[in-house]
């Protein structure tokens, strides 16, 4: 199913667009933003590190950084015309970094403060894995941005095979969301899977149709209209070419 047929459906109403749209004071609003906060937190680690920030620091940075857009009016600065989750959350960190860092240092974390659960155990590593040198905190930070949402729409797949009790099938048929099959691995997923090829081509298909629907889905919840998705996915495949 061509994106564009997708994306030719109804439009839902999708976190960052309720966030833009609801009263700043609004709980559910609030919800929404920790919960894009939560799926989006690395890129900004990645970003504060790569700003010569310890790892320490980053973490500590990071988790400041998040506990203030909650707490703050900075969302009044965000409107439907003038931005993406992505490119508001990448001008706050900037901002925040600039403007905001000897006073968040200072201040002792007030009681009752919102603060999100963020994992930062894995974080260094995923770091280390990127190349520092080639790329400026801007560009790292749209690389990893690229990367968290990919990561997300193959867990969301792999979570729906799961739940019908299709997790091993998953695991046979993932690599091909990025590659295109030849005849003998076609050959080889039927004997896997243990049906006919022809069954096999049609899993493929469905399987690639159900990873453009998550995709559109998860583009839509971080955009406010229709048209901007198929933007962000050539921004998605740009930002993966920096080298």
């Amino acid at each position: 199913m061509p994106l564009s047929e997708v994306a030719g459906r109804r439009f839902p109403t999708t976190a960052w667009s309720a966030v833009l749209t609801a009263s700043r004071d609004s709980i559910d609003a609030r919800e929404a933003l920790a919960a894009l906060c939560r799926a989006y937190w690395y890129p900004v680690y990645a970003y504060i590190r790569h700003r010569g920030y310890t790892s320490q620091d980053a973490e500590d940075l990071t988790q400041q950084f998040f506990a203030h857009l909650l707490e703050s009016r900075m969302l009044q600065a965000a409107s439907p015309d003038r931005g993406r989750f992505r490119s508001f959350l990448l001008v706050s960190v900037r901002n925040f970094l600039a403007n905001e860092w000897d006073r968040a240092h200072a201040a002792k974390r007030r009681m009752g403060a919102i603060t999100l659960s963020l994992d930062f155990g894995g974080a260094e590593g995923r770091y280390t894995q990127d190349p520092p040198d080639q790329l400026t905190p801007e560009k790292l930070f749209e690389r990893r941005w690229a990367l968290a949402l990919l990561e997300r729409v193959l867990e969301r797949l792999r979570v729906d095979f799961a739940k019908s009790g299709r997790a091993e099938r998953f695991e046979l048929m993932k690599s091909f969301l990025d590659s295109e099959p030849s005849e003998t691995t076609y050959s080889r997923l039927a004997a896997g899977l243990g049906t006919s090829e022809g069954a096999a081509r049609v899993a493929v298909y469905r399987l690639r149709s159900r990873y453009r629907e998550l995709l559109y889905e998860e583009i839509s919840a971080i955009v406010t209209a229709p048209e901007e998705v198929e933007d962000e996915i050539r921004y998605l495949l740009s930002a993966l070419d920096e080298r």
